[in-house]
């Protein structure tokens, strides 16, 4: 697979429907040395995965039952927003875990949307058991091709906007980004996957050899939540540098982001951060640091009525 083709075709695709995201240099509270950050939380719906789902609407042919996905909130949020946009009737499947603010960004889109209890893998199996019996085309969080390529153009733009870092932190959920930024850079970078402790399945599956099932947990549960990686993810992954951070340092990151920029970033968008402020990732001297800021949508929303 040669990735940067795909994902330059990808960044292509996309130009005029997803957003630019700005890049900043910051000294957030807690770090003695300046860092990269790239604030993809103010992407479409609050989160990269719009990237994704646009790629993947644009790209492939759309059924006349239209789209169904099935995720822990960004990527239903994302997929109900693309398939508006480009007029697809979408179906959308998440758990009960997704929070009050995402459930309520998805049924701002228009989409038809159906809570189920239990986790992310529960509302996967609802949405397979949809797509067998309507035909509608499956979007998948983070383990198909088109999804990958798109949260890979995340990383192209970045490059493009003159990121300097030699090494970038990265949160893991099934790993549909991370796999994209392994995608575009090829190992020209350093990047290291970022877990919270209690939700961590490219970690474990690095140290089983293989992708094996783990509870999921925690506070950045609904949008880290796989319960197994991505088989993309894990291919693209071997070798690399994995480290996990507590709630603790999740949650005191997402403070500091917000004492040192007025950012609302919710646990996930915060957790790459979190490994530098707790020492779970120590630079080397020198070394230079880029940290990605995933997603947005913090629970309560704060103006949610």
């Amino acid at each position: 697979m040669n990735w940067k083709n795909e994902i330059s075709a990808a960044a292509n695709r996309i130009n005029g429907y997803a957003q630019v995201t700005p890049v900043i240099e910051s000294r957030v509270s807690g770090l003695d040395h300046p860092i990269e950050m790239k604030l993809e939380h103010m992407q479409h719906t609050g989160s990269f995965k719009a990237r994704g789902a646009f790629n993947t609407l644009l790209s492939l042919g759309v059924p006349a039952a239209g789209v169904v996905a099935a995720s822990g909130g960004n990527h239903g949020a994302a997929a109900a927003y693309a398939a508006q946009a480009l007029g697809y009737p979408a179906k959308i499947f998440v758990p009960e875990l997704a929070g009050s603010s995402k459930i309520a960004l998805i049924k701002q889109t228009g989409a038809d949307l159906t809570v189920v209890q239990g986790e992310y893998a529960n509302a996967l199996n609802a949405a397979k058991e949809h797509e067998a019996a309507t035909g509608a085309m499956q979007i998948h969080a983070y383990d198909a091709l088109a999804t990958v390529a798109g949260q890979g153009t995340c990383f192209a733009e970045w490059e493009a906007q003159g990121l300097q870092a030699d090494t970038i932190l990265v949160a893991v959920g099934g790993g549909g980004l991370i796999a994209g930024a392994l995608g575009w850079f090829g190992g020209s970078r350093k990047i290291v996957a970022v877990e919270p402790e209690t939700s961590c399945a490219l970690h474990a599956a690095l140290q089983a050899g293989a992708p094996v099932d783990v509870s999921v947990s925690g506070i950045a549960a609904n949008a880290l939540g796989a319960r197994r990686i991505g088989s993309i993810c894990f291919d693209l992954a071997q070798g690399m540098t994995s480290v996990l951070v507590s709630d603790k340092a999740i949650a005191a990151a997402q403070i500091s982001l917000w004492q040192s920029h007025r950012m609302l970033v919710e646990p996930a968008g915060a957790t790459a951060l979190a490994a530098l402020a707790s020492g779970a990732y120590a630079p080397e001297p020198g070394e230079r640091v880029a940290v990605l800021v995933c997603g947005g949508n913090i629970a309560p929303d704060p103006f949610l009525k």
